[in-house]
């Protein structure tokens, strides 16, 4: 996927309706500073073995905060009594490979809690300092405008 000016890609321009974007939540976990990387596992159908944040898909009848708050506990462990702080950041517009819009809901959590319980669609993670998130060669390509918009 990549980035592009939010909104701006909604507008029509003459051609055909735009699809309607899918809806997705992206959060931004950090600790003391810090920031959670997640390696994808290879059960995955997408971004396989690239470091990612939390994401999921927003599902029909739940509102975004609603779907970080359960992305955070399946894909980390981190329940309610975990996160000291979940924030809600501005969205994004993303397009993917084949210029389908999605629009991505950023967050920003905030746990003291440095051991994660990881699920089945990561196989590791690190944590980081935002400024050195640009080491990991095998991210995936929007990390970057996901953590300028959620820090």
């Amino acid at each position: 996927m990549s980035i592009r000016s939010p909104e701006r890609l909604l507008k029509p321009t003459g051609s055909p309706a735009a699809p309607e974007p899918r809806e997705v939540v992206a959060i931004i976990l950090e600790c003391h500073g810090r920031i959670a990387l997640l390696k994808r596992s290879q059960s995955v159908g997408y971004d396989r073995d690239r470091w990612h944040c939390v994401t999921g898909y927003l599902d029909p009848g739940t509102t975004p905060e609603q779907q970080a708050r359960v992305e955070l506990y399946e894909e980390t462990g981190l329940g309610p009594d975990d996160i000291s702080l979940l924030e809600k950041r501005d969205q994004l517009i993303l397009r993917d490979a084949t210029s389908n819009p999605w629009r991505v809901h950023t967050f920003k959590a905030v746990t003291s809690r440095r051991r994660l319980a990881l699920n089945e669609e990561h196989v590791s993670y690190r944590w980081t300092h935002p400024a050195k998130v640009s080491r990991f060669s095998n991210r995936v390509d929007w990390l970057g405008h996901v953590l300028d918009t959620a820090l």
